[in-house]
């Protein structure tokens, strides 16, 4: 049986007495796209915050190739992250932005040049290399996040709601060039949405998180014509529900 790339092994975690995320388990595979669904507060973005290193889980392990991340401090996991906000540096040109994780890392400067415009090109701002963020457009500036992320080739690239700040053409063009990225990239990606046309639009499997459970991981198909429970049957797609009597 193949090991998976990423395990997430009954993470809880609490806020005094409050249980965020009860006992989550997941497994995933090398070069899967996998999207944490869910309401508002159902525990997604903690779950992901525990794999970037963030907030260290109450109880629980985050292994990945089969190594504990626990003892690792979150700039030494090597895992690319993309916020909502694009946090990117108004002082640094585009250029110089994408580079930045490079430099931190000591990389050559020939290194970082081609990486640079690699990047650029991937996500087809060659010609913006010069400009400042203030100058971008709000889809723009998160590409170049994206890039930044993927600049130093993170094995898993996490997204928490990367795109809910957009408007609805904007977010439907991002996530296009998003799943050209991954096609192309192979990269992991464990990405954070409220947004169930999102969800299904991106996805390889989507995990559905309900009051910081996962109420059904499977594909698109699986949660949409196989619901596991009355909550997926109604966050998935337009469900109506009937009262049934036997007689």
């Amino acid at each position: 049986m193949t090991r998976p790339f990423l395990s997430i092994r009954a993470v809880r975690k609490t806020f005094g007495a409050f249980v965020a995320v009860h006992d989550v388990t997941i497994d995933v595979p090398k070069g899967e796209f996998l999207t944490f669904l869910g309401p508002s507060g159902s525990g997604k973005s903690t779950t992901l915050y525990a794999i970037a290193g963030f907030q260290d889980p109450t109880f629980g392990d985050v292994l990945l190739e089969d190594k504990s991340l626990l003892s690792v401090p979150s700039h030494k996991r090597n895992i690319g992250m993309v916020f909502q906000r694009y946090t990117l540096f108004p002082h640094l040109s585009v250029a110089e932005n994408v580079a930045f994780p490079l430099r931190v890392r000591g990389r050559p400067d020939a290194e970082v040049k081609k990486k640079v415009a690699d990047m650029l090109a991937l996500v087809r701002l060659e010609n913006f290399a010069g400009r400042y963020p203030g100058a971008l457009s709000g889809g723009q500036q998160q590409r170049v996040a994206l890039a930044r992320a993927l600049a130093y080739d993170p094995p898993i690239l996490l997204m928490d709601e990367p795109l809910s700040a957009l408007d609805k053409k904007l977010r439907q063009e991002i996530q296009a060039e998003i799943r050209r990225i991954h096609r192309e990239t192979g990269v992991t990606i464990l990405y954070v949405t409220h947004d169930q046309e999102e969800a299904l639009h991106l996805s390889d499997r989507i995990a559905l998180f309900k009051e910081g459970r996962i109420e059904q991981i499977g594909t698109g198909e699986d949660l949409y014509l196989r619901p596991a429970s009355e909550f997926v049957a109604g966050f998935i797609g337009n469900s109506n529900f009937l009262v049934a009597e036997h007689l």
